[in-house]
C-alpha cells in the first residue's frame, strides 16, 4: 500500500508527525505549521484511501492505521521514539498507537480526538446486514461544479473559515475530474458502514498503557463528541486512563481548532513540546 508523505522544514529539525482526521488530508495542516515558531522537521501522511495515498478497496479497517503508522515510524525514526500529533481520527490513531507501542512515542498531542461511543453488541448483526447491503450496491461521493462551489461548502460546513483558507482547503481536499467537476479526493469506499462495532473498553485498555507525555486540545462548544453520543462521564473517564496528561481548551473554536485558531493551537503545542513544563487546565 503506497502511503504519501508530506514533509516540511529541514530533517535536521526535531521530527514531528501529523495525522490528519477523516476526510482530509495531509496538507490540511498547512495552517498550523505556518503558525509554529520553532523549527521542525514536519512529516504528515496522507491516510490509505485519502489524498495521494493508495485505495484498499471495498474496507478499510482502523488497524491499518496502526500498521501504516508503524510503518512510517520505522523508517523516520528507528531508534528514537517519536511525538505525534493527530486531529480527529488521526488523535485516536496517535493515542492508541502510544499504548500498542508506548516505548516508540515520547509525546502526544491530541486535537479534539476523543473516541467514539460504546457499541451494544445487540446492534452486530444489523450492522453486518447493512454491510452487505452496501457492498452491493455502487457508492460515491457529490460532486460540485468547481473549486469555488466546494469551497463554499466548506465554510458553510465551518462559517470559521475565512475564503482563502477555504480555497486552499478545496483546492488539497478535492479532486477536479476531466469535465472540471470536483469530488472528494478520496476512495468512495470510505462512505460504506464499517461492520465492526466501536468498543470502547478495548480502547481505553490501550490508553492505559501510554507512556508518554499526552495533551488534548479540545473545542470550547464540544459539539461533536455529543453528536456522536460521547457523555460526560465517559470523556472523564477516558482522560483518567493516561498517566501525565493535561488539558486545554481553545477558545473560539470548533472541531477543527487548527483551521479556527492556528496560532492558539500552535502556541499550545509547542509550550507542551519544547518547553516541557506543566501546562495548566485552561483555556486559550
Amino acid at each position: 500500500m503506497p502511503i504519501h508523505l508530506r514533509e516540511w522544514g529541514e530533517e535536521s529539525a526535531p521530527l514531528l508527525l501529523l495525522l490528519h482526521g477523516w476526510m482530509d488530508v495531509s496538507a490540511t495542516f498547512q495552517f498550523l505549521v505556518d503558525a509554529f515558531s520553532a523549527e521542525w522537521h514536519v512529516v504528515a501522511p496522507d491516510w490509505r484511501g485519502f489524498g495521494k495515498s493508495g485505495h484498499a478497496g471495498d474496507a478499510y479497517w482502523f488497524p491499518d492505521y496502526l500498521a501504516d503508522l508503524d510503518r512510517i515510524v520505522d523508517t523516520l525514526s528507528p531508534e528514537a521514539p517519536v511525538r505525534l500529533l493527530g486531529h480527529s481520527m488521526g488523535g485516536n490513531v496517535a493515542c492508541m498507537y502510544a499504548g500498542v507501542r508506548p516505548a516508540r512515542v515520547s509525546s502526544v498531542v491530541s486535537l479534539d480526538g476523543f473516541g467514539l461511543a460504546d457499541r451494544e453488541p445487540a446492534e452486530a448483526p444489523g450492522r453486518f446486514e447493512k454491510w452487505l447491503k452496501e457492498l452491493g450496491a455502487p457508492v460515491g461521493f457529490r460532486r460540485y461544479s468547481n473549486l469555488e462551489e466546494f469551497a463554499s461548502r466548506l465554510q458553510r460546513d465551518n462559517p470559521r473559515l475565512d475564503r482563502g483558507q477555504a480555497i486552499f482547503l478545496a483546492e488539497h481536499l478535492g479532486e477536479v475530474a476531466t469535465d472540471g467537476t470536483v469530488g472528494h479526493a478520496a476512495d468512495p469506499a470510505h462512505r460504506r458502514v464499517n461492520p465492526v462495532l466501536y468498543r470502547r473498553a478495548e480502547t481505553l485498555a490501550c490508553w492505559r498503557r501510554v507512556s508518554a507525555r499526552v495533551l488534548w486540545l479540545v473545542p470550547h462548544d464540544p459539539v461533536l463528541r455529543r453528536k456522536l453520543g460521547v457523555r460526560d462521564d465517559d470523556h472523564r473517564q477516558a482522560k483518567a486512563c493516561f498517566r501525565d496528561f493535561r488539558e486545554i481548551v481553545i477558545a473560539d473554536s470548533g472541531h477543527n481548532l487548527h483551521h479556527d485558531q492556528p496560532l492558539a493551537v500552535a502556541r499550545a503545542v509547542e509550550d507542551f513540546l519544547l518547553v516541557g513544563q506543566p501546562v495548566s487546565p485552561g483555556e486559550v
